[in-house]
């Protein structure tokens, strides 16, 4: 995985991020954010396996492209990473608008 992985937001709130994470075209997994005052809680949800290397590449490309942005000078030990190894079963929606409909292109 030579290039940076594409993060494509779906939901923005005032205290939240929710990521959808991709390798080209194929979905990796999911990243949601809360933020919390000075401390910033992060989970990862991986649909593939990932290397050792390629997990620390994308927890850093996380803190670089969304995290420093919101907070640029918080300490390190304030960004607290859970990591899940998941599987989507399915989605529901009330909405007419699917989510299945949003690609890696999409935000």
């Amino acid at each position: 995985m030579a290039d940076k992985l594409k993060l494509s937001r779906l939901v923005r709130t005032v205290s939240s991020e929710v990521y959808v994470i991709w390798d080209d075209d194929r979905r990796v997994g999911q990243l949601h954010l809360h933020f919390a005052h000075d401390t910033i809680h992060a989970t990862l949800l991986f649909e593939v396996d990932l290397g050792m290397t390629e997990e620390e590449e994308l927890l850093a490309q996380i803190d670089e492209d969304i995290v420093s942005s919101y907070l640029p000078s918080f300490e390190r030990e304030d960004l607290l990473f859970t990591i899940f190894r998941a599987e989507e079963l399915s989605s529901f929606s009330y909405s007419a608008n699917q989510m299945d409909d949003i690609g890696p292109d999409e935000e």
